[in-house]
Order: structure tokens, then sequence, then C-alpha cells
């Protein structure tokens, strides 16, 4: 007997892109978008009332993150089987995503059949890395992350504020902020806070 198709739920906010891959993944024979949504809220109470076999998920959302969302399905369903859908290459995000229980990670722009034979893998259970997501994060497996108050600093830093605001911002004195900004810039490889913001953005540590 032919085994029943694929039912997937799709999580993203690009109607374009989400209309566009329900209808590559509809003309399979093996598989079925049987729910989309356009917020991670949205998405989560679409899990709970469908239960699809794979759930595919964008980072970027309007109102939860991705990493969120998957946390709440994962909550509600501890063997939930997602994929992560996204074009962001950063190598936090992916490394983020993967670490809160998302079997795989593709990128938006990867070819139609690798897609597809990712969806297929994660249904089975597998992991499904593309290399160039696997060489994302291979690239900083030795890196010495940023901590919590680093990237609450980063974040200030990133509006335009100079120490002084930061300071007043954190309630932390300047001489703390002029610290935390040095090691920030040293472990992101910037030679300045500009481009140790665009760096972080790149690479997903910080979002805007």
């Amino acid at each position: 007997m032919t085994a029943p198709p694929i039912r997937l739920l799709y999580i993203d906010d690009h109607t374009l892109v989400r209309e566009g891959v329900a209808a590559l993944i509809n003309r399979q024979p093996d598989m079925q978008v049987i729910a989309e949504a356009s917020s991670g809220s949205e998405g989560v109470e679409q899990f709970h009332l469908h239960q699809p076999d794979v759930s595919l998920v964008d980072l970027r959302l309007p109102d939860i993150s991705g990493i969120e969302v998957i946390a709440k399905i994962l909550g509600e369903k501890p063997d939930a089987r997602i994929l992560v859908i996204s074009s962001s290459e950063g190598d936090v995000d992916i490394h983020r995503a993967l670490s809160a229980g998302a079997l795989g990670y593709v990128l938006k722009g990867m070819p139609r059949e690798a897609l597809l034979e990712a969806i297929r893998k994660v249904n089975r259970g597998e992991k499904a890395i593309s290399p160039e997501v696997a060489a994302a994060v291979a690239g900083h497996l030795t890196d010495d992350p940023l901590t919590s108050r680093e990237i609450e600093v980063l974040m200030v830093v990133a509006t335009g504020a100079r120490n002084r605001e930061i300071a007043v911002n954190l309630g932390i004195s300047e001489e703390t902020v002029k610290m935390h900004v040095k090691s920030i810039i040293s472990k992101l490889g910037a030679e300045d806070r500009t481009g140790a913001v665009t760096t972080a953005i790149k690479r997903g540590v910080i979002h805007l």
C-alpha cells in the first residue's frame, strides 16, 4: 500500500514565498501542505489544530521569533519534527534553531529538490542540514560567544548611542561600557563598533 502523504504546516509571514513553497510541495505525490500561518502565534495555533507530520518554520516572524515557535511546539509535542526554512545564513541563528530542537535548517535560496529531500529526511526523524549551513556553523565553532550583558550593550550600540548614553540606559558605569565594547569588538573580529554591529547582524547575534 502507498504511504499517506507527509502532512506539513508552513509558518512564514512572506506571502509570496509561502505560497510558492506551498505550491511546490503540493505538486509532490508524497507531501501536502495542510495548514499555513503568517505569524508565530497563528503557527502554534495551527500546529495544535492540525498536528502535522512536519512543521516548516521561518525565523523572522512579526510577533514572536521562530525560535519561540519551535519551543512552544516542542513544549506541546516533544517529538514534533521541525524544519527551519530561512534566509538567514548567520551561524548564531542556525545554532539557536538547532539547539531549540529543530531537526533541520535550510536556506530559502536552495534548489527545489534539496528542500524536498530535507522535508523527507526530517519526516523520517533524521537531521537535514545543507552543506552551506554546516559550513556557516563550522566556521565559528571555536569563537568565544558574547555574554548576555555584551549582547545587551551591543543592542544599544546598534542604535547609535555613545558610551555615556549606554551607561545610563543599562544602569552601569561608563568604564564598564568601554570594557564591554572592547570585548565585543575583539570577539566579533571587528575593527570598530560599527563593524561589530554589522558582523553581529550578519551572524544573527542581534536583530534590528
